[in-house]
């Protein structure tokens, strides 16, 4: 099953974009694995793909996820979604008797999705502070990843996205999109933007990234385009220059630690305190790197920065300088003074997760937060531009030449059995237009 799912493309589809035949792949030395784990949970706001996705092709999950249990050995399956996708919940039922599958319903939180607590939350088991599921005995994989890899047992490769496109739209969808169509078109198929000066959150407005350019590619990791007016605070916060964000940081942070409180990761009882990292602004170099070690563990969830801080400054930036600063250097924060230490979470972890509804409203998103249905759109793109690096590690490399015609799931880029990557497939027929270092040019017939 790992040489299939290497050999169609299946990488992370949530966004992290690891292939997936790796962290299936076993070895004699390789940490026994007991559960794999579904990850339906989907937090960010305005995305629905997972849901629409879990409620329209419950099967093909199940039956991916019963191909991860076997290729890992593990005897137990958990799908991990949100307690109010009912239809989701009901098309999973009768599919789950005797297939060794549990279903775990969620709470309506953020970050829900992120791996360290949905472990937590299904299974009561804690990742070690910088560790991974597998050091509990869990692999963890997006529900749409599961997806693909049913349909990689069936020779299939990943040549399509699904992908939600809410915000600033005229309507709002949920739906299958070849991969390689740009931004343009996407918001085309949802009716144009209803303002025009616009800017793209593509992944999410927590954790994805603002973009300006409309002729940006989906990849195998785009979860969604969030489209925002140019004037709304998100797309103005996101814009401010990191020289400012620390300088406003050094002068206005009164070190209240609301950051620290609504931390994901504290809570669950990691030594990360981001209030310390905003203190780390105030100090020379070696003082900033001494602080800086607070932050190495953050997963970038945006909570301070976006809900916590009533300063409206940039918890998670200075994280994230932190990791950049100090990771390198194999400098990061395991526990206090480096020494690994058992955790436990907070008394007050149960009371202190963030309602989805809440953070909404305080993104200033409740007028978006509006249904995006189940519909595929059928109009053709002229063109697919097809970044040969759309996963963790190595870039693929092209294995066809300029005017080249092409079939629709035809093998066009590739990497070596033995490194970390994914290959790459024609998602139409087509003739080669261009290629380059980082990417192909298909046009469609």
């Amino acid at each position: 099953m790992t040489t299939r799912s290497r050999c169609a493309g299946v990488v992370g589809a949530g966004g992290g974009g690891f292939p997936l035949h790796a962290k299936l792949s076993r070895r004699p030395d390789s940490p026994t694995v007991d559960t794999v784990i579904a990850n339906g949970a989907e937090c960010e706001p305005l995305l629905h793909k997972d849901a629409e996705l879990m409620a329209h092709h419950a099967a093909q999950i199940v039956e991916g996820l019963q191909l991860a249990m076997a290729a890992v050995g593990a005897h137990h399956g958990i799908l991990g979604l949100k307690s109010k996708h009912i239809a989701a919940i009901a098309a999973f039922g009768p599919l789950l008797p005797g297939t060794g599958i549990d279903l775990h319903e969620l709470g309506d939180f953020y970050p829900t999705g992120d791996e360290y607590i949905l472990v937590y939350e299904t299974t009561g088991r804690l990742i070690p502070s910088a560790g991974l599921p597998l050091d509990v005995g869990c692999i963890v994989s997006n529900v749409e990843s599961l997806y693909n890899l049913a349909a990689a047992s069936r020779g299939n490769p990943v040549i399509r996205k699904m992908v939600t496109v809410a915000g600033a739209v005229a309507q709002p969808f949920t739906g299958w999109v070849p991969i390689g169509v740009d931004l343009a078109w996407l918001i085309e198929q949802a009716g144009g933007a209803t303002s025009e000066d616009v800017a793209y959150y593509v992944g999410g407005v927590m954790m994805g990234k603002l973009e300006h350019d409309s002729s940006l590619p989906v990849t195998k990791t785009t979860a969604g385009v969030i489209v925002l007016p140019g004037d709304h605070h998100l797309v103005q916060r996101a814009e401010t220059p990191v020289a400012a964000k620390h300088r406003i940081g050094k002068s206005a942070c009164d070190q209240c630690s609301y950051c620290t409180e609504l931390c994901p990761r504290y809570l669950l009882g990691h030594d990360l305190e981001p209030h310390k990292v905003m203190r780390g602004l105030l100090f020379s170099l070696e003082g900033e790197d001494t602080w800086n070690h607070w932050g190495t563990l953050c997963c970038e969830c945006g909570l301070c920065t976006l809900l916590a801080c009533p300063e409206d400054l940039f918890p998670r930036e200075a994280c994230q300088q932190a990791k950049a600063d100090l990771l390198p250097q194999g400098r990061g924060r395991l526990g206090p003074r480096e020494t690994p230490v058992p955790i436990q979470p907070h008394p007050m972890y149960e009371s202190r997760h963030t309602p989805l509804k809440q953070l909404v409203q305080r993104l200033g998103l409740t007028p978006f937060d509006t249904p995006s249905p189940l519909r595929d759109p059928d109009a053709i793109p002229a063109q697919f531009v097809l970044p040969l690096k759309q996963h963790a590690g190595a870039p693929a490399v092209p294995c066809v030449t300029v005017g080249q015609r092409v079939q629709q799931g035809a093998l066009i880029a590739d990497v070596g059995e033995t490194a970390l990557g994914a290959p790459l497939h024609a998602p139409a027929a087509g003739t080669v237009r261009a290629i380059d270092d980082t990417q192909i040019v298909l046009a469609s017939c």
